[in-house]
């Protein structure tokens, strides 16, 4: 019964996330270039992440790359936060937490790499743990 119980909890879950989506973020939708990143207080630079893309569609995100790193982002509307979870790719298996905002069609994330706390601010100081992406919004020409 015991095993029982824990296996339907998983299916709910897994049922749960793969369906669900997130009212109020369609602005957020679609396919994002980087236009500029920032770690440990160090512009990165614009060579580094040129062919990288965001693409979020739901609760689901794939991160392109050297190659492609596919998970589950989990948005905490009021307080403009998001848990990552890495399902498939180099981050299979983490969970980062972030913050984010979109003003000015440029949409903001500054993410703790370590996954232990959400970053305060929008600045990544010194801290090696915290890594700063801003996205414009890829336009189809």
């Amino acid at each position: 019964m015991r095993y029982f119980t824990v296996l339907l909890s998983l299916i709910i879950v897994s049922i749960t996330l793969m369906g669900f989506t997130f009212p109020g973020h369609d602005e957020l939708k679609g396919t994002w270039i980087p236009v500029r990143q920032e770690m440990a207080g160090a512009e990165l630079p614009d060579v580094i992440f040129k062919k990288q893309q965001l693409v979020l569609n739901d609760s689901n995100y794939t991160f392109i790359a050297e190659s492609a790193d596919k998970g589950v982002v989990i948005f905490d509307i009021e307080n403009n936060k998001m848990d990552i979870y890495g399902k498939d790719g180099v981050n299979a298996g983490k969970h980062f937490k972030a913050i984010y905002k979109l003003e000015d069609e440029l949409l903001t994330i500054c993410y703790d790499l370590s996954g232990m706390n959400y970053p305060e601010s929008f600045e990544t100081g010194s801290s090696p743990a915290l890594f700063l992406s801003v996205f414009k919004r890829e336009t189809s020409e």
